[in-house]
């Protein structure tokens, strides 16, 4: 791999779930979001909306409705990165257009421009020596989400990032390893993996002693857990929201 300073930043960055006491100053803040606010977007339509969570209230309602996870409210900065494609359909309505309802592919849209925009996020983030952590449980308790932001039905909270300055355990803790490109990369076109392919593809989560035993209790553990099926139940509801 060739190397420079943006992609050792990139290979370097690991999520970070213990902060230090030191402040991320206005300047830092106000660097981390322009950053944020450069990626790329279909369209140029920036189809996110950022919610900056300084109220100490909400912090610790959304470190509970996120699985029940204290160091989010002890985090230095709270972004959440809101799918947002109602601020276009709004504005078509009233300036003079007839805009379709909006439906599934334009809440996918807006998912992924929010998903870009916050790793741009994190990535200044890292390069300012600054860490974070991104919280996937913000897609559990739809309802819940919604009262503490209060978000429209068809503004959806896809990605929330926590930042902090990284605790001396956390620096010194391994970043968790990667599988080889040639199991990642498919040329050309989709190859469904055998159980030997993916037995090789996985070991580098479970390596290959009780490879099974490991990939079971892995599966109990996230998979089958309460906390996934409420998040495939409330992003369900999201995406009824939009279709219909």
């Amino acid at each position: 791999m060739q190397e420079t300073e943006t992609i050792r930043e990139i290979c370097s960055r690991k999520s970070v779930r213990v902060f230090s006491d030191e402040p991320i100053t206005p300047q830092e803040r106000d660097t981390i979001l322009s950053s944020a606010l450069q990626a790329p977007s279909a369209g140029n339509q920036l189809l996110y909306t950022v919610i900056d969570v300084t109220d100490a209230q909400k912090k610790a309602a959304l470190a509970d409705s996120c699985d029940h996870q204290p160091f989010i409210a002890q985090a230095q900065l709270v972004l959440v990165f809101c799918a947002n494609p109602l601020k276009w359909h709004d504005a078509y309505r009233l300036f003079g257009c007839d805009p379709r309802p909006l439906g599934a592919g334009d809440l996918m849209l807006s998912v992924v421009d929010a998903a870009i925009a916050a790793q741009n996020a994190v990535t200044a983030a890292w390069s300012l020596g600054i860490g974070s952590c991104y919280i996937g449980d913000i897609l559990e308790n739809r309802e819940t989400q919604r009262e503490i932001l209060r978000l429209p039905a068809q503004v959806m909270p896809a990605v929330m990032c926590v930042f902090g300055r990284p605790a001396e355990s956390q620096l010194s803790r391994p970043k968790p390893p990667r599988p080889a490109l040639t199991r990642m990369v498919h040329e050309n076109e989709y190859r469904r993996m055998d159980e030997a392919a993916l037995k090789e593809l996985l070991s580098y989560h479970f390596g290959t002693d009780a490879f099974e035993d490991r990939l079971r209790a892995f599966w109990q553990r996230k998979y089958e857990s309460d906390f996934s099926r409420e998040m495939t139940r409330s992003v369900a509801e999201w995406i009824k929201a939009f279709s219909g």
